[in-house]
């Protein structure tokens, strides 16, 4: 798993697994879109407007991780 910010255009992207190249976006609401490959597997989440959504602050977001250890 792979959480990427970037801060410049306040998007976040949340990748659980390197997927094909063409996916199915389904998209929930103006802000937040769940990308899937075959089967209906969950590739990853796109969240615009991420700091209002995700709760955390632009300008130096951090991450706790809970039962997983960093890569």
């Amino acid at each position: 798993m792979k959480i990427r910010y970037d801060p410049q255009v306040d998007v976040a992207y949340i990748s659980f697994k390197a997927g094909p190249s063409q996916v199915t976006t389904v998209r929930l609401n103006e802000d937040i879109a769940v990308d899937f490959g075959p089967n209906e597997e969950i590739l990853g989440i796109e969240v615009l407007d991420a700091s209002k959504h995700m709760g955390f602050a632009k300008k130096k977001p951090t991450v706790t991780l809970e039962n997983l250890e960093p890569a």
